[in-house]
């Protein structure tokens, strides 16, 4: 069988999104693996892009500043590529109802141009998509599995399902292999700080350590998963060398629930600053609530023996020592 490490020396890697938190720290790994890895990003504010995430493997990866709204610049870098991780993306639920079409140009169209791309040029590479939990729309049970019907209550969410299966139907008429990913709520290292549309415990721990009040929405009993940056990219990178995962979709989490107070205390216990409030959910919020959340990783860990290895306060823990020491990068 061979470890995930022996499968991805040697493989040429394209990560777009690849300054952000995830693409970075699958850039990371991948370097470390012994894979080739052509970084792309855009850079649009107020995305996630941050030079300083790849500051300890510039010298090992290539960096191209482009789009993947780019037709003639993605059917270069995708050639000779043997795994496309395609991570660029508009990523607030909120802008994308202030700004429908932009979402649908990024978080659609753009995937269309990978997609394209690829059929004409590299059908033969693996493409990952990072799709999102809120896909589902309101939870009719917990944990979810890949098998809950989905039902989009945003554009974000609309277009990242229309993405998906524009993957599925590649995948099927074209033979592009394809891995579709449904993530749960995102935090670590690496991630932008600078502002509360995505990405919560990190503008949390902010708050904290400017000794601020965190306002939460509501009582604080609504229950979420929340997925450490370092599991989520090892579930991607195996899923990308494995051939069973080809043209299936896999919710991913760490497959427990935390109400969200306890999240918020677990921040300001460990920063040892910052306050919390609770207050009214605001109108322009409830249109994301989609009721308790838990994700059923059952499917992912079965096909890629991956499991998740931080929990919740450990992961905390790495995230506040990570930006007491980079802070000035960040802020």
């Amino acid at each position: 069988m061979g470890s995930v490490a022996d499968k991805v020396k040697g493989k040429r890697v394209l990560i777009t999104g690849g300054l952000g938190m995830i693409g970075s720290t699958i850039a990371g790994k991948m370097v470390d693996y012994g894979a080739k890895v052509t970084l792309l990003d855009a850079c649009i504010e107020p995305y996630g892009a941050n030079f300083f995430n790849i500051d300890n493997i510039r010298d090992r990866v290539s960096l191209n500043i482009s789009d993947i709204r780019d037709k003639e610049s993605i059917k270069i870098l995708v050639r000779n590529k043997d795994i496309v991780f395609n991570l660029a993306a508009q990523v607030s639920h909120n802008d994308s109802i202030e700004n429908p079409f932009l979402d649908a140009d990024i978080n659609y169209i753009g995937h269309l141009n990978v997609l394209e791309a690829l059929r004409h040029h590299n059908p033969d590479a693996v493409i990952i998509h990072s799709g999102s939990r809120l896909q589902f729309g309101r939870n009719e049970s917990v944990p979810v599995s890949e098998n809950h019907p989905l039902k989009p209550r945003t554009p974000y969410a609309l277009n990242k399902t229309a993405a998906e299966n524009s993957y599925f139907f590649y995948h099927e008429m074209y033979g592009v292999n394809c891995v579709l990913f449904r993530v749960a709520n995102p935090y670590g290292p690496r991630s932008q700080m600078k502002h509360s549309k995505y990405s919560m415990i990190n503008w949390f721990i902010r708050q904290a350590m400017e000794n601020r009040t965190i306002k939460v929405f509501g009582d604080g009993s609504q229950i979420r998963d929340y997925i450490y940056v370092e599991d989520l990219a090892d579930a991607f990178i195996a899923a990308s060398v494995t051939e069973e995962c080809y043209g299936h979709a896999f919710n991913l989490g760490s497959g427990k629930g935390t109400p969200f107070r306890e999240m918020v205390e677990s921040i300001v216990r460990v920063a040892g600053n910052g306050s919390i409030e609770y207050v009214d959910w605001p109108a322009d919020y409830v249109n994301v609530e989609t009721g308790d959340y838990i994700t059923d990783i059952g499917k992912v860990c079965s096909f890629t023996h991956w499991s998740p290895l931080t929990d919740l306060q450990s992961g905390i823990e790495h995230t506040f020592e990570y930006y007491c020491r980079n802070k000035s990068h960040y802020w």
